[in-house]
């Protein structure tokens, strides 16, 4: 949604903001509505080796390029992608908005396979480092992924980006605060509360228990909005971001490293945990399932940060998890 937002924005659909705050963003001298090259690397086939890679991706940059009026050929996906941003640019006689979505995606997916995780790095970093050698036509990047990696090349290489990940700026950017939700949601909780035949306050509780609890600086909490528009929509407590699709990759990696639940729990970062947690090969469980958003940052005692999952939906679904490898354990021996 945020990726789609900030397409809408910077595309000129205006009427889509109507009595919202983000409607000024229209307003301001220096606006613009510039092109948009957008993708969404989870939309690419993942897990049919390295060529298939390639050409899934080049297929998504024909499909911006057509969309733009130009030609993105190439070699490579880099080239192609290159292309793209200096023929729109010069097109539309104007810098462009890039907005890449779940740029990690082909590398979680073959998580536990090292040769496939580097080849599929290969390809990708090929594409991101021309985000950095093409920024003379870019006006705006953003990316968003779960994981930090320095081999990706996006972070090393790309050292034009600006990494909000524990940003106590855009702390509160991802999600509801409890202050957003009773403002806005009042009369849904109201009805819920009745159809339940529980008092509003009780059922504010239950919803904090069961949905808020995220937070990126250990500090801001923050309610999963999709999991809170699902409860409101059927006045239901189920697990409904966990049911909507848990990656194969986490439920692989628990299996593999054999986790529990609990040895998480209080778990004592830095802050370096969580602004440089490491490299995929070698980064600690910990580091990736708070990473993978199934662990969130809590206030230290000894240390900067401690880990927690955010709320009583991660808690079980995480639970789940590990009861079915449990037994998938037991019915393999």
């Amino acid at each position: 949604m945020t990726i789609s937002t900030f397409d809408a924005l910077f595309s000129g659909k205006k009427e889509l903001f109507k009595g919202l705050a983000a409607e000024e963003f229209f307003e301001r001298s220096e606006y613009k509505t510039r092109p948009v090259i957008r993708l969404d690397m989870s939309n690419v086939t993942m897990n049919m080796g390295t060529d298939v890679l390639i050409s899934s991706i080049m297929g998504k940059m024909r499909g911006s390029a057509k969309k733009l009026g130009v030609e993105a050929e190439g070699e490579t996906p880099g080239d192609a992608f290159y292309n793209l941003l200096e023929r729109t640019a010069e097109k539309y006689e104007m810098s462009v908005v890039v907005l890449v979505d779940e740029y990690d995606s082909p590398i979680l997916t073959n998580i536990g396979k090292p040769d496939k995780v580097e080849e599929a790095r290969e390809v990708l970093r090929d594409i991101y480092m021309r985000i950095k050698a093409g920024e003379q036509y870019i006006h705006f990047v953003f990316m968003t992924g779960i994981s930090k990696f320095s081999k990706m090349g996006v972070f090393s290489a790309l050292n034009n980006l600006k990494d909000i990940s524990i940003s106590d700026d855009y702390a509160a950017m991802l999600g509801y605060t409890e202050e957003e939700l009773l403002s806005n949601f009042s009369e849904h909780i109201g009805a819920a509360a009745g159809y339940m035949k529980i008092s509003t306050e009780a059922l504010i509780t239950k919803i904090r228990d069961y949905y808020d609890g995220f937070s990126f600086n250990g500090e801001s909490r923050l309610y999963n909005p999709f999991s809170t528009l699902c409860f409101l929509s059927d006045r239901k407590f189920q697990n409904y971001w966990f049911d909507s699709g848990t990656p194969s990759f986490i439920v692989r990696y628990m299996k593999d490293k054999k986790l529990t639940v609990e040895e998480f729990r209080g778990y004592e970062v830095s802050r370096n945990f969580a602004f440089t947690p490491g490299e995929i090969e070698t980064a600690s469980s910990a580091s990736f399932l708070y990473q993978s958003g199934y662990l969130s940052l809590r206030p230290g005692v000894l240390n900067d940060f401690s880990l927690d999952y955010p709320n009583h939906e991660v808690l079980t679904a995480m639970s789940s998890l590990l009861v079915g490898n449990i037994f998938g354990n037991e019915k393999e021996r």
